[in-house]
């Protein structure tokens, strides 16, 4: 099975910033959208940020203006800059590959292991 491999998570305090990374395999990489999805405890996973593979990307309303998705083609790897984060930030954070097969009319997807931000005093 494919698997992507994060990196970056941590403890950190209000107003702190991390770094999560994402390395997919390139034949992964080149084709799919990449994203970044979180799940705190007893709520649903939510996309945070998505980045196609033309460079347009996408976030959620409460992380526009604090987090950055980019791509580096070279390194097959996706990143998430997360500035000025609150408490409500703490989630797993879940690297995701997603292709729609639009003859077979499903969606194919590849996740990472998610790693865990905790940001709190």
């Amino acid at each position: 099975q494919v698997q992507l491999v994060e990196s970056g998570g941590g403890l950190v305090q209000p107003g702190g910033s991390l770094r999560l990374s994402c390395r997919a395999p390139a034949s992964i990489f080149s084709i799919y959208a990449m994203n970044w999805y979180r799940q705190a405890p007893g709520k649903q996973r939510e996309l945070v940020a998505g980045i196609f593979s033309g460079g347009s990307t996408q976030y959620t309303d409460s992380v526009k203006g604090r987090f950055t998705i980019s791509r580096d083609n070279a390194k097959n790897t996706v990143y998430l800059q997360m500035n000025s984060l609150k408490p409500e930030d703490t989630a797993v954070y879940f690297c995701n590959a997603k292709k729609y097969d639009g003859i077979r009319s499903s969606w194919y997807d590849y996740w990472g292991q998610g790693t865990q931000v905790t940001v709190s005093s």
